[in-house]
């Protein structure tokens, strides 16, 4: 079975003592598909020095996080725009961006604008969006749908809001990204993952964050993605290698991926 882990950050400075190993942890267990998302300026070089070493695994996406959109956003976002604009690196998606409205507020009005520039520069690039929501669901769900864009295409990466929204984002044709929270007892994603056909679903990890059950409380990584799917495979009542299947093919096709 092969499988694909939609977003992870494995530039972090959490593997920065054994990224190989965590590499080889993860295809020995056919996770053989990366997804790299940006944060910030900081980011971009050493997700770039991993994609390098290991072209056929790792992708990398451009983007400012709605948590880094500070004074300076708009520096930022030039820097996002300009390595766009280059044309020598070939990113995957616009992400991480979106709208994070649990840390601090400070700064909403110009993350509302940072999300924007960006939807519009994967218009510009006919590019897919990873998006960041954190109590900022219906806030993301509007600035989308009030584009009236339907070839903006893009994933709703670790998915926390409740059916109705699920629901909305599968209408405007984006997908859900599904991580170890599933498996945490009362996380309610159980419901979403239940009520959402499995072709509107992706695996990811945040590695290294939110690993799922029995790993808790330890550093995620892409080589526990089997652990989502086991769990997803059981929601939904199909086998393992049927989630594995489609989850993949969903990921590879978002991010045109050609294998």
């Amino acid at each position: 079975m092969i499988f694909a882990d939609s977003h992870t950050h494995l530039y972090a400075d959490e593997f920065g003592n054994d990224q190989e190993a965590v590499i080889e942890r993860a295809k020995s267990a056919g996770v053989n598909h990366l997804f790299l998302p940006n944060v910030d300026r900081e980011t971009f070089d050493p997700m770039m020095k991993l994609c390098g070493n290991y072209p056929e695994v790792c992708y990398p996406m451009a983007g400012l996080h709605p948590t880094s959109v500070k004074a300076d956003f708009r520096a930022e976002l030039d820097f996002v725009a300009e390595s766009l604009h280059s044309n020598r690196i070939r990113f995957v998606a616009i992400g991480e961006i979106g709208i994070d409205l649990y840390w601090d507020r400070t700064f909403e009005k110009e993350q509302r604008e940072a999300f924007a520039f960006q939807l519009g520069l994967a218009a510009e690039y006919g590019l897919p969006v990873v998006i960041h929501t954190r109590n900022s669901m219906d806030v993301a769900l509007e600035m989308i749908g009030g584009r009236h864009d339907p070839l903006l295409r893009g994933v709703f990466h670790c998915f926390s809001g409740n059916i109705e929204q699920a629901l909305k984002a599968v209408d405007l044709g984006f997908y859900l990204g599904i991580g170890g929270v599933v498996t945490y007892k009362n996380s309610g994603l159980q419901s979403v993952v239940k009520a959402v056909p499995i072709d509107r679903l992706l695996l990811e990890t945040d590695a290294p964050w939110l690993p799922p059950v029995p790993n808790r409380g330890e550093r995620n990584e892409p080589s526990y993605i089997p652990l989502i799917a086991a769990k997803v495979a059981e929601i939904k009542g199909v086998s393992l290698a049927e989630v594995a299947m489609t989850t993949t093919k969903n990921t590879l096709e978002l991010f045109r991926i050609i294998k």
